[in-house]
Protein backbone atom coordinates (compact mmCIF):
# COMPACT_ATOMS: atom_id res chain seq x y z
CA UNK A 1 0.00 0.00 0.00
CA UNK A 2 2.80 2.57 0.65
CA UNK A 3 4.20 1.37 -2.36
CA UNK A 4 1.59 2.73 -4.21
CA UNK A 5 1.04 6.10 -2.68
CA UNK A 6 4.82 6.91 -3.38
CA UNK A 7 4.08 6.04 -6.97
CA UNK A 8 0.68 8.20 -7.26
CA UNK A 9 2.86 10.71 -5.49
CA UNK A 10 5.44 10.69 -8.65
CA UNK A 11 3.45 10.30 -10.98
CA UNK A 12 1.26 13.38 -9.91
CA UNK A 13 4.89 15.25 -9.89
CA UNK A 14 5.47 13.69 -13.11
CA UNK A 15 1.76 15.13 -14.54
CA UNK A 16 2.84 18.56 -12.65
CA UNK A 17 5.97 18.87 -14.76
CA UNK A 18 4.40 17.89 -18.09
CA UNK A 19 1.48 20.32 -17.90
CA UNK A 20 3.95 22.98 -16.77
CA UNK A 21 2.65 23.23 -13.10
CA UNK A 22 6.13 23.20 -11.90
CA UNK A 23 8.81 25.71 -12.33
CA UNK A 24 12.39 26.39 -11.19
CA UNK A 25 13.51 30.03 -10.13
CA UNK A 26 17.73 29.27 -9.81
CA UNK A 27 19.53 28.95 -12.58
CA UNK A 28 23.00 27.33 -12.94
CA UNK A 29 25.29 25.69 -10.57
CA UNK A 30 25.68 29.07 -7.98
CA UNK A 31 21.88 28.98 -8.15
CA UNK A 32 21.79 32.78 -8.13
CA UNK A 33 18.33 34.61 -9.48
CA UNK A 34 18.44 36.24 -12.32
CA UNK A 35 15.98 38.65 -14.53
CA UNK A 36 14.60 37.60 -17.98
CA UNK A 37 18.26 35.81 -18.03
CA UNK A 38 20.40 38.87 -16.49
CA UNK A 39 22.26 38.01 -12.98
CA UNK A 40 20.44 40.33 -10.37
CA UNK A 41 23.56 42.29 -8.55
CA UNK A 42 23.09 43.69 -4.99
CA UNK A 43 24.28 47.10 -4.69
CA UNK A 44 26.29 48.22 -1.72
CA UNK A 45 24.32 51.05 -0.05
Amino acid sequence: MEFLLFLLFLLALAAGSVLGLTADSRDSADWKPTEDGRRWRSRPC
